[in-house]
């Protein structure tokens, strides 16, 4: 048992949940952000996916969409609002996450969902003492079942208690 905990999940948008340049197939388009020359791309098999995921982990949303992911994000795939993590603000370099993922997990073993995963990135996760998971996502693509399988595995490896325990 790691601690008393759910292991963190860190979960991207953009590249993640919303790829980009294009709409792949099985995903639709949303205009959450007028302004916006993009849409945003959500698919719908997502929601089955993420409520798997939060079963097993502490969902946490780590992009700069901050707290409209909550605002736009959860009611769609009908999850709870979630913690965020504080970037600085946009646009930001990638490696400027690192800062404000380290002081937010903590001592918590931690998966990272992302596409723009940088070296200092994979640097933190090599140096720390707590386990530690960083997934890359193909941002044309999304989030896929292999990548959600996994995290499942990873966290199964870890032998936490679930929630439903």
């Amino acid at each position: 048992m790691i601690g008393e905990h759910q292991p963190f999940l860190l979960m991207d948008v953009d590249g993640v949940l919303n790829p980009y340049p294009a709409c792949p197939e099985g995903f639709s388009e949303y205009e959450f952000f007028p302004q916006d020359d993009e849409p945003v791309r959500l698919a719908e098999v997502h929601r089955e996916w993420l409520h798997e995921l939060a079963a097993s982990f502490e969902m946490v949303w780590a992009s700069g969409w901050g707290d409209d992911a909550n605002e736009h994000l959860c009611p769609h795939f009908g999850l709870p609002a979630l913690p965020t993590i504080a970037f600085p603000p946009l646009p930001f370099e990638p490696a400027a996450k690192v800062p404000a993922v380290a002081a937010f997990v903590g001592d918590r073993a931690v998966a990272w969902v992302d596409d723009l995963l940088t070296p200092q990135a994979r640097q933190w996760a090599r140096e720390r003492s707590y386990p530690t998971l960083l997934v890359d996502v193909d941002h044309e693509v999304g989030l896929t079942r292999d990548a959600v399988d996994a995290l499942l595995a990873w966290r199964l490896g870890l032998g936490c208690a679930s929630v439903s325990e």
